[in-house]
């Protein structure tokens, strides 16, 4: 019985959401790392008037990365509504599954590129099929949304971080052999081919259990606008439901400011780093970039056991406050980075710098309805795609711009924005006490019935 036991159990497992979690990041992080080395290989020997070798390599590359970041984060967003639709209707997994069918296409596109040499160009329409089909846009979502239907108010951070630390891990592993694999050869067909073989494998596997195994569980709902319902008293119901609508409403407004003004300062930032260590002084190799992309990944094993410590005596509040002063210590060390070992120094600042949105989205589902989770969680990340679409090319060109004689202008810039993003989440904090005594005031009615 030991063994139909154990395939018991190894098939419950699959039929969770964790799997998929894990493989598809394994496989976008050893993408991630060939989309980058590719593009600087292509872009080696680009030339520009009236600006040096290194120069023109690096306004190639974030020429290149600034389009291509674009059409990600342009084309989902009618896709990603509709699909976010599907899933409030009772089609939970959706959301997940074809998005899945995007990101295999494009790791596919990649991997045509490298072995037949194609234009670079031919990413861009690899882009655009993923987005067709809703991208991260979608599937984030589409996995806390699970998550989120599956797990208690009360419980709601933990689990979500819980996503968070799997898909952190499964990068930090990617990422670690991403670099490695790069540089093995496959016949005569040059560098890569292994890695992106690999990336390609992963997510055809990620895409079938989404579409055969994937189950979504339902958790018992303990939200506390649910027992507002069983009051007796009509008229003081109705007076405190209102009131505590508008606090939510004003909630989910700061917590969309909060996670708009973050999200702008961390991508910015993120945008420019992976091109920013390619050049002198730095100049890293491609096991180097691997080691560069797993010490970003571990940041979402201390954000993990950072919620898990500070939650006992803090409240989800100061925790996004903690994670964004984090994050504006790294990020503004990292202006003035100049080595190597200076750049794992400013990464070790930023340890908890992945707790604001896991957190954030963890509050605002708090705020509204089970029903309206895909929409409201959907729409956050609508609004983080179009601030991609503003900050993708403002931090480009500003660091084209300063390149010369500040190249780490951008990193302070970015740190200056969280700052800013500390001030709606402050505001938030202080309207808890508040907030809590309206719930208590709903308690005590209930009691009283």
């Amino acid at each position: 019985m030991v063994v139909p036991n154990s395939c018991l159990a190894a098939f419950a497992v699959l039929r969770q959401i964790e799997p998929i979690i894990v493989l598809e990041q394994l496989g976008s992080t050893l993408f991630d790392t060939a989309l980058q080395l590719v593009v600087k290989d292509r872009c080696a020997n680009a030339t520009y008037s009236e600006l040096s070798r290194e120069a023109s390599q690096q306004k190639a590359m974030t020429d290149f990365f600034m389009t291509y970041n674009l059409i990600i984060r342009l084309v989902p967003i009618l896709p990603s509504l509709l699909l976010a639709r599907l899933s409030d209707r009772g089609r939970r997994k959706a959301p997940i599954a074809v998005p899945l069918s995007g990101y295999l296409l494009s790791r596919l596109a990649l991997l045509l590129v490298v072995i037949f040499r194609l234009p670079l160009e031919v990413m861009f329409g690899a882009a655009g099929l993923f987005g067709l089909s809703g991208g991260f846009c979608a599937y984030w979502p589409g996995v806390m949304t699970l998550a989120s239907l599956g797990s208690t108010a009360a419980d709601r951070s933990k689990v979500m971080m819980r996503v968070e630390l799997l898909y952190g891990i499964s990068g930090l592993v990617g990422s670690l052999v991403s670099g490695h694999l790069f540089l093995l050869y496959s016949s005569s067909l040059g560098h890569g081919i292994v890695l992106l073989i690999v990336s390609t494998l992963l997510h055809l596997l990620c895409l079938i259990l989404s579409v055969v195994l994937l189950q979504v569980k339902r958790a018992p709902s303990d939200e506390p606008g649910d027992d507002c319902r069983l009051l007796r008293d009509a008229s003081e119901d109705a007076r405190v439901a209102a009131a505590t609508a508008g606090k939510d409403k004003a909630n989910v407004l700061l917590l969309f400011a909060a996670a708009v003004l973050y999200n702008f300062a961390v991508g910015g930032a993120m945008e420019i780093l992976g091109v920013f260590v390619m050049k002198e002084p730095l100049s890293w190799t491609a096991t180097q970039v691997g080691y560069g992309n797993a010490a970003g990944c571990m940041i979402f094993l201390t954000s993990f056991l950072g919620v898990l410590l500070l939650r006992r005596c803090v409240g989800d509040v100061v925790l996004i406050l903690v994670g964004m002063v984090s994050f504006a210590s790294g990020i503004y060390f990292m202006s003035f980075v100049t080595a190597t070992y200076m750049f794992y120094l400013a990464r070790s600042l930023s340890l908890f710098a992945l707790i604001p949105m896991p957190t954030i989205r963890s509050l605002l589902s708090q705020q509204v309805p089970a029903s309206s989770y895909g929409t409201t969680l959907t729409s956050l990340q609508l609004a983080l795609k179009f601030v991609g679409l503003a900050y993708i090319p403002a931090f480009t060109k500003i660091y084209q711009r300063t390149l010369d004689w500040f190249p780490g202008f951008v990193f302070t810039l970015s740190s200056i924005i969280t700052v800013l993003g500390m001030i709606p989440i402050s505001i938030i904090g202080c309207r808890s006490p508040q907030r809590q005594k309206c719930q208590r005031t709903q308690a005590a009615l209930t009691h009283q019935q």
